[in-house]
């Protein structure tokens, strides 16, 4: 994990505030701080939230906790938060990952060290908590199969399991793997695995898979490729790996850490942690074949580190519902703790929220994490540092916060394609007395769930790829995505 050093805030803290609410001149914006961790219930969130099927958000803290390895929690839209386990090392230590929740329910993700088959500090673990918060190993890493998982795990639509270790392999500077989830691992790649020094082909991958809509994998790493500072790359199911684009840390940036989001236009967008002309990191679009143009360079306001468009965007962006992307920034900003910002397929940014904008820095500093649009159409998010808990230190546990910026609900396929007959889970808000649910305008048999927050359907003979719609006692509600039905 490439988390920055903690820095002091040259401030104290506030105990008196319960929720933060600030208002951005430039636009409609309300960002909320819906809890703040002293240390107790875990410390410093690093990774996104995940939407789970019964409404309530999961994520995890990368320290302290009961047992000072780490935490997995959950919490309400609304900020009812609940601890729900703590790591001891031996069932892995310092969770590094998004949660991804399977479609059997369960949560699955990985930690950086720990577990039972390395000496020392462990090469990390995956592993799987259900909603109630029942946590279980589901593989200790030896180093050989890899080491430290830092980007978790995705489900592919053939139900399989995909991620990526940073370290470990026959190079020891990374691996991709297949995982069943019975617990069987295939290494699909190991990085250098032709011994180069400098690792060509790249080296390091840190962010977690996704799946395009061609069935392949695509990912980065953080270093190696034919200057050295990290690659884009893909790989087939099977295991062919091909490197699509090498940064050279000029003005196309340096270090891509986050994941890859692919847009609605079929290209692929991500951030550079570093590099670009201002050196305070890049945005940048790809397209399938590799081709790579830089939307934006960080740090383009001012001279760094002074930055008010902020810098440091080691998170992977998320593309919203009015089809803009959203991300953070961990440093700089008008305060210099991190920014929000919105940024559109052309290049055109906004910063939407500076941290430490409140009194002692209540509302948090330092957002490494990557936003999640809930499906009430709001962003949450989460800070390192900041918030009104702390021990034995000023500068705050971290926060995990809600940003309103005026979007509406929309309803999420848990998988984004299938074939006819098969079952659908379908995210929402308030779904209690839906009427309808179509495929592209195909109609199709549907169950909701006790909480009204999940709707089971079935993809109908004579569906085709497009727009899922569900019919509220509210109004309708679209996907935020394309559902895919396969031939």
């Amino acid at each position: 994990m490439h988390k920055p050093s903690k820095l002091t805030l040259a401030v104290a803290l506030v105990t008196s505030v319960a929720a933060i609410v600030a208002i951005a001149a430039a636009e409609a914006q309300t960002l909320t701080t819906l809890h703040s961790f002293d240390g107790t219930d875990g410390s410093e969130p690093t990774y996104a939230l995940t939407q789970a099927t019964n409404g309530a958000l999961y994520g995890t803290t990368t320290g302290l906790g009961g047992s000072l390895a780490g935490t997995v929690f959950k919490i309400t839209t609304t900020g009812k938060f609940a601890l729900l386990s703590s790591f001891d090392n031996t069932d892995g230590d310092t969770p590094d990952s998004v949660l991804t929740q399977a479609t059997n329910g369960d949560l699955y993700g990985s930690t950086e060290l720990g577990g039972t088959s390395c000496s020392g500090s462990g090469c990390g673990t995956l592993f799987k908590i259900t909603p109630a918060g029942k946590l279980s190993t589901w593989l200790s890493f030896d180093g050989t199969n890899g080491s430290r998982p830092e980007g978790g795990v995705m489900q592919a639509t053939n139900g399989d399991f995909y991620g990526t270790t940073v370290l470990g392999g026959v190079g020891n500077v990374g691996t991709v793997f297949k995982i069943t989830r019975g617990g069987t691992l295939t290494t699909l790649d190991s990085f250098n695995d032709g011994g180069v020094v400098y690792c060509p082909g790249g080296c390091r991958p840190n962010g977690q898979l996704i799946q395009a809509t061609n069935g392949d994998f695509y990912g980065t790493t953080i270093a190696g490729g034919a200057y050295g500072y990290g690659t884009v790359y893909r790989i087939t199911p099977g295991g062919t790996l091909t490197t699509l684009s090498t940064f050279a840390n000029g003005n196309d940036g340096a270090a891509p850490s986050g994941a890859l989001i692919q847009g609605t236009d079929g290209h692929f967008y991500g951030t550079t942690q570093s590099g670009g002309p201002g050196l305070g990191g890049t945005v940048f679009m790809m397209s399938a074949a590799g081709t790579r143009t830089t939307l934006y360079n960080f740090c383009s306001e001012g001279t760094y580190p002074n930055c008010p468009d902020g810098y440091y965007p080691n998170a992977g962006l998320i593309q919203a519902t009015d089809g803009n992307f959203y991300g953070t920034t961990v440093y700089g900003g008008a305060n210099g703790y991190g920014t929000v910002f919105r940024i559109s397929s052309n290049g055109s940014l906004t910063t939407l929220y500076s941290f430490c904008s409140q009194n002692a820095c209540t509302d948090g500093g330092f957002p490494y994490a990557a936003l999640l649009q809930d499906t009430d159409g709001d962003f949450y998010g989460a800070t390192l540092e900041g918030g009104l808990g702390y021990v034995g230190s000023d500068t705050g546990n971290g926060t995990i916060f809600r940003l309103s910026v005026g979007l509406g609900p929309f309803v999420m396929t848990q998988t984004t394609s299938g074939r006819v007959g098969s079952s659908v889970n379908i995210l929402g808000t308030n779904l209690t007395g839906s009427t309808s649910v179509t495929f592209n305008g195909t109609s199709a048999t549907f169950t909701v769930n006790s909480t009204g927050t999940v709707i089971t359907a079935t993809v109908p003979p004579g569906a085709t790829t497009g727009t899922v719609q569900v019919v509220t006692p509210s109004g309708t509600l679209d996907s935020n995505v394309v559902y895919t039905v396969k031939l």
